[in-house]
């Protein structure tokens, strides 16, 4: 089974949608391969989310009729079409119905929670810092010297980031990589602080102000989160909290 096949099955492997041997198939796959493990486990890592976070309620009767209507109005267009395109009407109205209800049922606190955004960022965090030791790809330029590093992010960003060599704290810098979170670009500068490697990602904040240190654990990573001079930072490792915490105020002095 190649990787494409199996990211198209994990989820309905996670759903109990695929017949028992499909489902021995993509196991077998992400057993072998690191890179559907770890989409496995965001998947995993996303349902636990939304399990904990998401308000439930029960749909209004204004809401299960307009799902009924929009199902009814599919399958007579399909009727009087009897063709393959009325499949991809009844499947639109269906998407928009499960959409409606998806809405309902989260809520603003899930689209329009601050909080639940960090939380969601911090997930992202976590899985590149692990993505970048698992798949040797951690550095892109190589450079205990901060005027190598900066510079090389200039025309691949449309920003600059702040790199700074806390060597002499006992934080060194190692190198840079480009990465890719929040929808977006971003920087990631690497340090070594004895063996733990620590992910600092830098984007543009959309914030007006800075902000203070925020501190968070996630499945035996720390992270620390913080926003200056109109950029956010993310510093991920696992190094102790305490540890990364004075990495973090040294690097925002």
């Amino acid at each position: 089974m190649t990787c494409d096949a199996a990211r198209e099955l994990i989820s309905p492997l996670l759903d109990a949608e695929l017949d028992a041997a499909q489902a021995s198939e993509v196991e077998r796959h992400i057993q072998t391969c690191i890179a559907c493990a770890e989409l496995q486990f965001e998947y995993l890592q996303l349902r636990e989310r939304v399990r904990a976070d998401a308000p439930y309620y029960s749909a209004t009767e204004e809401l299960r009729a307009q799902i009924d209507r929009a199902l009814r109005q599919a399958a007579s267009a399909k009727e009087r079409r009897r063709a393959p395109w009325g499949w991809i009407a009844l499947a639109s109205a269906a998407g928009f119905a499960a959409a409606l209800v998806l809405a309902f049922l989260l809520g603003p606190k899930m689209f329009h929670s601050e909080q639940a955004g960090g939380d969601l960022i911090a997930q992202e965090v976590v899985s590149s810092h692990v993505r970048s030791l698992m798949a040797s790809h951690l550095i892109d330029v190589r450079s205990s010297d901060q005027h190598t590093v900066k510079p090389w992010f200039a025309g691949k960003l449309d920003f600059s980031p702040k790199v700074k060599d806390l060597g002499p704290q006992g934080y060194a810098l190692t190198g840079g990589r480009l990465d890719y979170l929040d929808g977006r670009p971003v920087a990631g500068l690497v340090f070594q602080r004895r063996q733990h490697v620590i992910n600092l990602f830098v984007w543009p904040s959309t914030a007006q102000s800075g902000s203070r240190l925020s501190t968070f654990a996630i499945t035996g990573f720390n992270i620390v989160h913080w926003s200056e001079a109109g950029l956010m930072y993310w510093a991920v490792s696992d190094l102790n909290a305490a540890e990364l915490r004075e990495f973090a105020q040294l690097y925002s002095e």
